[in-house]
């Protein structure tokens, strides 16, 4: 009997290019056209943020998904829908708008980095139960709604409650992937009691007067993952690690799997990226030195091709490893290297990481941009990858490196340890503390560097990390596995 081709929606608040916060957006970026490539019809919904540029992604309105009315409580909202294919794909992206939740910069969050809370929870609660009334209106049923991270973990409680005698939303399965597990979205439980209804706001986890958003996704979607098999063991074995989440997670254990991240290799391809300054491959690696002239100018610090350019591309905040860059700054400076520091996020580290910038200008640029071309000029101008973050289910950037030949230095937490091959004699692809202080962070960088300085062994160090496959096909091929599994294939 042949395979039916299923529906699936993924839910996000953060796809590349349109936006990007952290690695989530790089993989939805590819993500969805990777399972479409096995058999499924994807669809994505995120959030239509003020700093969208609609001209640039080509956004349209959709005539018959304006004004669709979002009941909450105490009061009626108006969601508008524009929608765009997902670049490289024909995925249809919608993105979901209401000018008073997201004209501004709008980006969600949460009581961990601040914000107005109030206006938090509510634009959270609008984005949930818009993107089920959006799917009513639009008369395309999905057969799974795939969650990503605490931005879309109020939908399989919303569908086991209020949407459950609702006829169109029978038999959806819920999938709830989670990225990052110290971002909670941990609000305010009276705004939630506010605006939904009793059988909802009881069924929310709270601690205290808060509501953990993704502890309640955890709760009740009905298939859980995370980005590798490591992480997903390290949220079972350690409470620690899964920041109050152990519990619930282990309870779950059997619904729950770590499928390791993989990369669009046609968006990702030094021998035929459009986004950077020369192409260039393990055959004619000429290019890849351009491109570090190229990123020098743009980051304004001179260029000396014997010196390697190190660069982290990182939000600014201490799960992500910005305390251990501000702790090993001055120790950095003294090495014969030049550092890009590429990020946006907590103020304090963007100060401060600027000033020192400046009291260095020959050796340390710092650069607050994340768009597509800048991202794309770093991983392929670089010579080496910091990756200080002390939380990684998987993550996306070193796997972009090793493939354009930029090599990581990294903390082996999580998916990392699955992703790298640590560098010892004359083989591997990157290297990794694993003790997480800055003494050893250093010292692994040193070894790096030496490296670097011999090029008897950088050049085939370079090669084999640019020789690795990253290709989405055999992750792919387990979700739809799992997928199938869960619809009763």
């Amino acid at each position: 009997m042949a395979r039916r081709n299923f529906k699936v929606l993924y839910v996000s608040g953060e796809v590349s290019p349109f936006v990007r916060i952290s690695a989530l957006a790089d993989f939805m970026a590819s993500f969805p056209q990777a399972l479409e490539e096995e058999g499924f019809e994807a669809r994505i919904m995120m959030p239509k943020y003020g700093t969208i540029n609609d001209r640039k992604f080509r956004l349209h309105d959709v005539l018959r998904l304006s004004d669709i009315e979002v009941n909450l409580r105490d009061k009626t909202e108006l969601l508008h829908v524009k929608v765009t294919a997902l670049p490289s794909s024909k995925i249809q992206t919608y993105f979901l708008y209401n000018e008073k939740y997201f004209k501004r910069n709008g980006l969600f969050t949460d009581m961990q980095n601040g914000g107005d809370q109030k206006s938090n929870t509510e634009k959270v609660i609008f984005f949930n139960v818009g993107v089920l009334e959006t799917l009513q209106r639009l008369g395309w049923k999905p057969d799974i709604i795939h969650c990503h991270d605490w931005y879309a973990c109020m939908i399989p409680l919303l569908l086991k409650t209020v949407y459950a005698s609702n006829g169109f939303f029978s038999d959806i399965k819920t999938v709830l992937t989670i990225h990052n597990v110290y971002r909670q979205g941990v609000l305010p439980f009276k705004v939630f009691q506010k605006l939904l209804p009793e059988e909802v706001s009881s069924a929310l986890h709270r601690s205290g007067d808060d509501v953990n958003m993704l502890y309640t996704g955890v709760e009740n979607a009905d298939l859980l993952t995370t980005t590798s098999r490591s992480y997903a063991d390290e949220i079972v074995r350690n409470g620690e690690e899964a920041y109050g989440l152990g519990r619930v997670v282990e309870d779950r254990k059997e619904t729950f799997h770590g499928i390791l991240n993989g990369i669009d290799t046609r968006q990702w391809n030094p021998s035929t990226d459009k986004l950077i300054k020369k192409r260039y491959g393990s055959d004619r690696m000429d290019g890849k030195l351009d491109n570090k002239k190229a990123l020098l100018e743009e980051a304004g610090l001179p260029f000396n091709e014997g010196r390697p350019l190190v660069g982290v591309i990182m939000g600014f905040d201490r799960f992500q490893g910005a305390e251990l860059i501000r702790e090993s700054l001055e120790r950095l400076v003294e090495l014969d290297l030049q550092l890009i520091i590429c990020g946006s996020g907590d103020r304090e580290y963007e100060k401060y990481f600027q000033e020192f910038a400046a009291a260095h200008p020959d050796h340390v640029a710092v650069l607050t941009d994340y768009a597509d071309t800048l991202l794309h000029l770093m991983i392929a101008g670089l010579d080496i990858l910091l990756m200080p973050g002390r939380i990684e289910a998987c993550g996306m950037l070193q796997l972009f490196a090793m493939s354009y030949g930029t090599i990581p230095v990294a903390y082996a937490g999580g998916g990392i340890v699955e992703t790298i091959d640590e560098v010892s004699g004359e083989s591997g692809s990157g290297f990794l503390f694993r003790d997480y202080s800055a003494d050893a962070f250093i010292g692994k960088l040193l070894e790096a560097v030496a490296c670097f300085d011999d090029d008897e062994r950088w050049q085939p160090l370079v090669l084999e990390a640019m020789g690795r496959d990253f290709a989405w096909k055999s992750s792919a091929e387990e979700y739809d596995q799992l997928y199938r599994k869960l619809l009763g294939e």
